[in-house]
């Protein structure tokens, strides 16, 4: 055991002053100040015991209080005791564009290449609740994920997957429990049982407030459609988890690390609190919680930032809400690499930038990961792109031996020296947002979107002035030709689907359709009404989902974001 000593701490000052001081005044350093993405979060020279682990006396208890072992409280070392060991995390690649159809096959081309579960992109008018038929779809259909207007996609979409073994993720917020509806009735004409679904839905509105703009209901109806979720699936699909709490798009929008570990949990305080309040047990619904981060550049930050969430989300989990049941103490999470770290100038240092957010993804802890092609600064990815990207993934659980023990980077000074202090940090963020009446409170008065855009900027201005390197963009830059082979959607998707919800519309029992409908605006009428089973009936009438959106915002109304700035 390396204890630390005032011998350790007077030579560490001899060193820096006699070693380190006359290297430094001689050459200089790279920076005048080096810090992490987070420009709060300073790197030290150099990292030594006294940094981490305090005195003799103390180190073997704060090893117990702020590590442990790895499957035991806090979870710094990860969720389960014998991690990769075990099983790997879920190789689960983003996917979704055009119609049904063409997505399907790409899922079966990707299951063919051994990823590991499903992961479904939407387009924008699914989204946002709207048919492909709904003047507001037009130029969107299909775009940027794939268009599911009614039950009749979802069939399609999941033709041929067998739902009792591959776990579908899904990329849905605003109409999320009508999309997880459409998977439970596909999932009944399969004859898998319901309790026997496996999956996760993101159902994070409070992100799209933030950073994303998905929404369509204003915070209190929309709140509770997600506890809705969270009461119906605790009884009925308790494999699947009913959120995925979204630290990912506050990235992409431009936040620090430290930003996104802050606002995701605020978040997630605040589903917990909204769930209390609808009379859910805690120790009933927090299991099936799940969170969703972003992996980016700066390798050391992310592995601690991945660290000090699964932490601090344990404390408050068991500190601040009481739970008793180990398993709700503990945060799972999917990652996805960088999207907004992707460059169209040399798209191929793309898969380099990857493979290192991938790597402090698994040395993190993560759960389930996703890898973006090297394409997707320019387009969705190409089939060769996402071959690429998954490899990545294979390689670094077969071939680079970072599976094969339990959190290797644990112990490294450098490592919990940044996990403690991005801790630190998001505690105090967290306790800001607590004096502002809660995370829902502070994105009504714009308190998170200011500080994400402020750090947004910080960044765009440090790489306008050369102080941030991005290669091949602001430097070693080179002559290149554009890249020749991406993916187009068809522009006839659009009328592909219209034609298909006009045959439905036809073909179905409309009388039974409306009067589901009535029953759902009834039971939204109704507060503490539940409505996922008038969802699940009203899909399986082949209601399109526009149509139920529209009925529920015949009730709830439209959310009008306030200008913040």
């Amino acid at each position: 055991m390396i204890t630390t000593s005032s011998k350790l701490q007077t030579l560490k000052k001899a060193w820096e002053d006699k070693t380190l001081a006359p290297q430094v005044k001689r050459f200089g350093e790279r920076h005048p100040r080096f810090t992490t993405s987070s420009d709060t979060l300073e790197v030290a020279p150099l990292y030594t015991p006294e940094e981490v682990q305090g005195d003799a006396a103390s180190y073997e208890a704060r090893y117990l209080e702020q590590l442990g072992f790895p499957g035991e409280y806090p979870f710094t070392r990860g969720v389960q005791p014998n991690m990769y060991r075990g099983r790997l995390w879920t190789m689960r690649q983003y996917a979704g564009f055009g119609t049904a159809a063409e997505s399907n096959q790409r899922y079966r081309y990707l299951l063919a290449q051994g990823q590991t579960g499903l992961s479904v992109a939407f387009d924008l008018p699914t989204q946002i609740g709207y048919d492909a038929d709904h003047d507001f779809a037009e130029g969107e259909v299909g775009k940027v994920g794939v268009c599911i207007s009614s039950l009749r996609d979802m069939e399609i979409l999941l033709n041929g997957l067998p739902l009792d073994k591959v776990s579908i993720s899904m990329t849905i917020n605003a109409p999320a429990a009508i999309l997880l509806a459409m998977v439970i009735a596909v999932g009944k004409q399969q004859g898998v049982p319901v309790n026997q679904l496996r999956g996760t839905v993101q159902n994070d509105i409070l992100k799209e407030y933030i950073a994303r703009g998905t929404y369509i209901f204003p915070p209190k109806p929309s709140m509770r459609l997600i506890t809705d979720i969270f009461r119906y699936c605790t009884a009925e699909v308790p494999k699947w988890n009913t959120i995925s709490i979204s630290g990912y798009h506050m990235r992409e929008a431009g936040s620090t690390a430290i930003q996104e570990v802050a606002f995701t949990l605020a978040d997630g305080i605040e589903y917990v609190q909204q769930a209390l309040q609808a009379g859910l047990n805690v120790d009933t619904f927090a299991r099936q919680l799940s969170f969703f981060f972003n992996a980016h550049n700066n390798f050391l930050e992310e592995v601690a930032k991945f660290r000090a969430a699964r932490r601090l989300w344990a404390k408050i989990m068991r500190q601040r809400f009481g739970a008793q049941d180990p398993e709700s103490w503990r945060l799972r999470f999917h990652t996805q690499t960088g999207g907004s770290t992707l460059t169209a100038q040399q798209p191929d240092n793309n898969i380099i930038r990857v493979t290192v957010q991938a790597l402090s993804a698994v040395l993190g802890g993560t759960q389930s990961l996703h890898t973006n092609g090297k394409d997707e600064a320019l387009a969705l990815p190409t089939e060769k792109a996402v071959e690429i990207a998954l490899r990545t993934q294979q390689i670094l659980a077969y071939e680079s031996g970072v599976a094969d023990t339990v959190d290797p980077l644990g112990g490294s000074y450098a490592i919990e020296a940044l996990t403690d202090e991005i801790e630190r940090q998001a505690s105090a963020y967290i306790a800001q947002i607590d004096a502002l009446g809660g995370a829902l409170k502070a994105v009504e008065e714009g308190f998170i979107q200011r500080e994400i855009q402020d750090a947004a900027y910080k960044t765009q201005r440090a790489i306008e002035k050369n102080e941030q390197i991005v290669v091949g963009v602001n430097r070693f830059q080179t002559e290149e030709k554009t890249l020749a082979d991406l993916l187009r959607v068809n522009e006839n998707v659009r009328v592909e689907q219209m034609a298909a919800l006009k045959k439905l519309r036809a073909e179905r029992d409309n009388g039974r359709v409306q009067a589901v409908l009535q029953r759902i605006e009834q039971a939204a009428q109704t507060p503490n009404a539940t409505l996922m089973p008038l969802f699940i009936e009203a899909v399986e009438a082949y209601a399109t989902l526009g149509e139920i959106c529209d009925t529920l915002r015949g009730v709830f109304g439209e959310y009008a974001p306030e200008s913040w700035v």
